[in-house]
């Protein structure tokens, strides 16, 4: 890692696939946002830049700032490959980001590359051989370890990630969780208190807002474009 201030921090890192192959994805990420006096500076954006093997043109996938959660909206999970397009799979950062992607559980939000953009889909068009978590996690509480490497080999990876112990950081979990994670997050409320999450056939939606309320989630939760 390198650049390791508190303006943000570099590094490389390698990525084992589901079929054994090994990529090396570039990762960086800036601080800033909303936080506590005498408090570190949350992770304001997070990058992560590869390319396909075979191919000499690079993908980039950002999380960027977001304002109405002051701080970077996900935290990346895993990257993986299949017949040349990329996945990856991030988890909302903290209960806000939780509540504005529509509460999944399992708590993630899946991107597919389309050659072109990343678009967001939904758990049932992810590959079933995926099931690696392989991307460094908690990479602000690994910082000293890191930086004394040039390249964060995969078993180090894995390493770094067997101290969590939420069940959606051991695997990617195919069924609903109830834990003491991101799932346990409340549901936000209007000032009279009342739970602000869509109904279907009259029964409050606690989980899974997307893709089912989409047009629902985007005016009460993001507001409107």
């Amino acid at each position: 890692m390198s650049g390791c201030a508190m303006g943000g921090a570099s590094w490389k890192e390698e990525v084992l696939l589901h079929d054994g192959r090994k990529m090396v994805v570039e990762r960086s990420q800036s601080y800033g946002g909303r936080h506590e006096m005498g408090q570190k500076p949350p992770i304001k954006e997070e990058n992560i830049t590869f390319y396909l093997p075979g191919s000499n043109q690079p993908i980039r996938w950002v999380s960027e700032y977001g304002e109405d959660i002051g701080r970077t909206n996900f935290e990346p999970l895993a990257l993986h490959v299949s017949e040349g397009i990329p996945y990856l799979v991030a988890a909302p950062n903290l209960c806000l980001a939780y509540n504005k992607w529509g509460r999944p559980n399992p708590p993630y939000v899946i991107f597919r590359h389309d050659g072109k953009t990343w678009q967001r889909i939904p758990l049932a068009e992810f590959p079933t051989e995926f099931k690696d978590i392989n991307l460094v996690i908690s990479t602000t509480k690994h910082d000293t370890l890191v930086a004394r490497q040039s390249l964060i080999r995969a078993e180090t990876v894995r390493k770094l990630n067997s101290t969590l112990t939420q069940p959606e950081y051991k695997t990617i979990l195919r069924e609903a969780v109830h834990s003491e994670g991101l799932t346990s997050c409340p549901i936000p409320t209007t000032a009279a208190a009342k739970l602000i999450a869509p109904e279907i056939n009259g029964q409050l939606l606690e989980y899974n807002w997307w893709p089912l309320a989409q047009d629902w989630l985007n005016k009460t939760i993001r507001g409107s474009k």
